[in-house]
């Protein structure tokens, strides 16, 4: 199935979501963080470090009062990359590449379940622990143009985290993403291939 589809798909549980939680609680607010970044190739043939990078957007909160469940969605912009080595082998070093940053900018569209606890004899009005997990329609914007390498138009990923709510308002959360198909691949071996990583860290501010 391909990126788009996967997106209309997420737009279409979240509208079939909306009017059977009619009791629940929704929220939103802007979100922004920084991620630590990677890429994994398909064949340990490129020596690769991570990158940090940045995100930022809005996410909305739909919870089901009294059972802690609930989804969350947003629409945010994301930085994605790693440093590759590509000077270790002569079929991209003859053209004059070396040790090179490879910087990604994207679209995301997350799509989560998640688990708040909310009956902990009032102390979830100060804070109080959630879980979320599902998955993330990503879309390319643009690149730093490194001649190694070419682009898809997106990628799907999944993602995971924890996190904690204070006072109502503030949520802060780490979470793990790894793409499930391929964010980027070579030119020159066009079955080298390679998935993004992603630790992230955000913070998040719900109305």
């Amino acid at each position: 199935m391909k990126i788009k589809s996967f997106a209309t798909l997420a737009v279409g549980l979240v509208a079939l979501t909306l009017p059977s939680t009619a009791q629940g609680a929704f929220r939103w607010g802007p979100t922004a963080g920084v991620n630590i970044n990677t890429l994994h190739w398909k064949q340990k043939l490129l020596t690769t470090s991570s990158t940090a990078g940045a995100q930022a957007g809005v996410m909305g909160e739909l919870m089901i009062p009294g059972i802690g469940f609930g989804v969350d969605f947003g629409l945010k912009y994301s930085m994605q990359g790693a440093k590759v080595n590509f000077g270790e082998y002569p079929v991209w070093s003859v053209s004059g590449l070396g040790d090179e940053t490879v910087t990604i900018h994207n679209l995301e569209i997350p799509l989560d379940l998640r688990f708040k606890w909310t009956r902990m004899d009032g102390l979830e009005e100060i804070v109080a622990p959630f879980a979320y997990a599902g998955p993330a329609f990503v879309f390319n914007l643009a690149d730093n143009k490194c001649s190694a390498l070419e682009y898809p138009a997106g990628y799907l990923a999944i993602r995971c985290g924890l996190g904690l709510e204070f006072i109502k308002k503030i949520q802060l959360s780490a979470g793990y993403s790894w793409g499930v198909s391929y964010i980027t691949r070579t030119v020159k071996l066009d079955n080298l291939s390679a998935q993004p990583r992603s630790w992230n860290i955000a913070l998040t501010y719900l109305f």
